[in-house]
């Protein structure tokens, strides 16, 4: 313990000589703790490493802000999509061994992967799904709503979401490739996808205190909680957000210090203390454009910064004339950034513990000017400049009088109606309920508040343990539909821009019905000369049968209605005559109402 304690004594004495005899970093903690103060961040930790050495790591503001618990370089992060990069790095060492090919289909690895149409599965290979060319896009409402910790359960969705373009088309960033690309390494290797990560690289990166998961995060001594900024003032806390499957593309917890070994393997040519973590060819092939993101133009304000390309969980770019390597995270209450410069030799870490949040990237944007010893940009007052852009827009939209919103409409039917289970096969299911005469979604994590906006639409608003957030404004809106009977028949919501609006199915809510009221129902109905049978099974269910048909499944909605199990805009009311027994049945069909007696 005390050998422990001297190391990072000596360490961190290292370090801060480092900040006080290299020109290059003179007054840099002054100018974090400026960024720190003027983004109200809860805090942030920075490492830079040149060559094979970290030469600066240090903790600004506080990992616990309610109880003012300093960040430090030693703090755990939530990298996020940071992760990315190392489960490629998986696929490049397979490579390297001759266990699989990047012009490989996904589906020789994984034979129950499908796409959503046989083009795809013909012509997607591997290096699609590392640089984002599959021609889908995010679909993350899928994994971020509909969470489960089952990978082969995620992966059984891929077939039902929709492309926007052809495979090679075009860029667009997707998590679900990066979790094919998990587990075709965990059917190559017969071994999981966080035990890869352990064994290929945490334990020959010493990176001892980084893990994978929520609950390894909420066991180490030195984990940053997760915030977010509400009203430009209050730092609130976010509760952690359990990726769970999706771990392959971003599940990664770690620190400035163990990051930074990460980014001396990528600028020693695969290396780490002499012992090759990455193959060579595969870490130069890494980190070259494999994917043109967007034309990458020059603005006039920056003429030296262009280009926009995506390797292999990397993205690539000109950072005033230098050779940037790079990748972003974000996940609940985390904003990260991992930055390289192969030429330079130089590498920047900055993890914060905030959401969505601007501070790593003007972090590393103020410690690339210094280290490259480039022309400077003052990026806080940048940074302040647009905020109050920013803030201006947002008020000129507040007051816009040309709303889409309809006023003075009402919904087609009593919000009861709108109550049940909603589901897409891409995606998954959730319930809207009704309380207290309000329409809420429920989903496995999150329960949304549906405030009518107008007709059939509602505006969803997030259920937080303290309210209705009503801070914020979704784009998501609900819009319900009706089938040829008039039935609400599901619900659209446009969660990607590329693509129309998803089908979320409703199946009406059913009720439990003892097996002794099933029984009044049960008997032979007439409708004009046609004999109508219905009787049940095993006592507690319900069905109906007509002769030449299939026989029915009927599921309880209410008092005396059922709805046909297989048959949508199908439904059937019995009606009690006055001395409360059952003599009328009544069919519902989208043709039409029809009335059968009992025989």
């Amino acid at each position: 313990m005390k050998k422990t304690l001297l190391l990072l004594l000596v360490i961190t004495s290292t370090f801060l000589l480092n900040s006080q005899t290299d020109k290059r970093l003179k007054g840099l903690e002054k100018e974090l703790n400026k960024v720190l103060e003027v983004t109200k961040t809860s805090g942030f930790a920075v490492a830079i490493v040149e060559g094979d050495q970290i030469v600066y790591s240090k903790g600004f503001g506080y990992r616990d802000y309610e109880n003012k618990i300093p960040a430090d370089a030693n703090t755990l992060f939530a990298i996020g999509s940071c992760t990315k990069a190392f489960t490629s790095g998986i696929l490049g060492q397979l490579r390297h061994t001759d266990k699989l090919s990047f012009d490989d289909s996904p589906i020789k690895h994984i034979p129950e992967l499908r796409f959503f149409n046989e083009n795809m599965n013909n012509n997607i290979i591997v290096k699609d799904l590392m640089a984002h060319r599959t021609g889908l896009p995010r679909h993350d409402m899928s994994w971020y709503l509909f969470p489960t910790f089952d990978k082969d359960s995620l992966i059984q969705r891929i077939e039902f979401q929709e492309p926007f373009t052809g495979a090679r088309q075009k860029y667009h960033y997707n998590n679900f490739m990066f979790l094919v690309q998990g587990v075709i390494a965990e059917r190559i290797t017969k071994k999981s996808w966080e035990d890869n990560i352990k064994e290929r690289f945490f334990k020959p990166l010493d990176m001892k205190n980084s893990n994978l998961n929520i609950a390894d995060l909420e066991k180490s001594s030195n984990a940053a909680k997760g915030y977010e900024l509400k009203n430009d003032s209050i730092i609130k806390k976010l509760e952690y957000y359990h990726i769970a499957a999706m771990a392959p593309a971003g599940s990664i917890n770690s620190s400035v210090n163990e990051m930074s070994n990460w980014l001396i393997v990528w600028i020693n040519d695969g290396k780490f203390k002499g012992e090759e973590i990455l193959p060579k060819p595969y870490v130069k092939e890494a980190m070259s454009s494999q994917m043109a993101v967007n034309g990458g133009l020059p603005k006039k304000e920056f003429p030296d910064m262009h280009m926009g390309a995506y390797g292999y969980g990397w993205f690539i770019s000109s950072y005033r004339g230098h050779y940037r390597v790079e990748h972003g995270g974000a996940i609940d209450g985390f904003t990260a950034s991992t930055t390289f410069f192969p030429s330079d030799k130089i590498g920047v870490v900055v993890l914060a513990n905030q959401n969505g949040s601007p501070v790593p990237t003007m972090v590393r944007n103020i410690v690339s000017d210094r280290m490259l010893k480039t022309e400077k940009t003052d990026w806080i007052k940048r940074f302040e400049k647009q905020k109050a852009k920013n803030k201006k827009n947002q008020e000129e939209v507040n007051n816009d009088k040309t709303s889409s919103k309809v006023k003075n409409t009402k919904p087609s039917h009593v919000l009861q109606e709108y109550i049940g289970k909603y589901e897409h096969p891409g995606y998954g299911a959730f319930d809207i309920n009704v309380e207290n005469d309000s329409l809420f979604a429920e989903f496995k994590l999150k329960k949304l508040y549906l405030k009518h906006f107008h007709y059939d639409v509602f505006q969803p608003f997030e259920v937080t343990k303290t309210g209705i957030d009503t801070t914020g404004s979704s784009p998501l809106r609900f819009n319900f539909d009706t089938n040829d009977a008039g039935d609400i028949s599901l619900v659209n919501i446009k969660g990607e821009a590329t693509l129309d609006p998803f089908e979320f199915k409703r199946t009406p809510k059913t009720i439990d019905v003892s097996s002794e009221t099933l029984e009044q129902y049960v008997g032979e109905y007439n409708l004009a000369g046609t004999t109508i049978k219905v009787y049940t099974k095993n006592e507690d269910t319900l069905y109906l049968f007509v002769a030449g048909q299939p026989e029915y499944e009927l599921l309880a909605t209410g008092k005396h209605k059922f709805s046909f199990k297989a048959l949508e805009g199908f439904k059937v009311e019995f009606e009690e005559s006055d001395d409360n027994s059952i003599n009328t049945m009544i069919l519902i069909q989208p043709s039409g109402t029809f009335k059968t007696t009992r025989k």
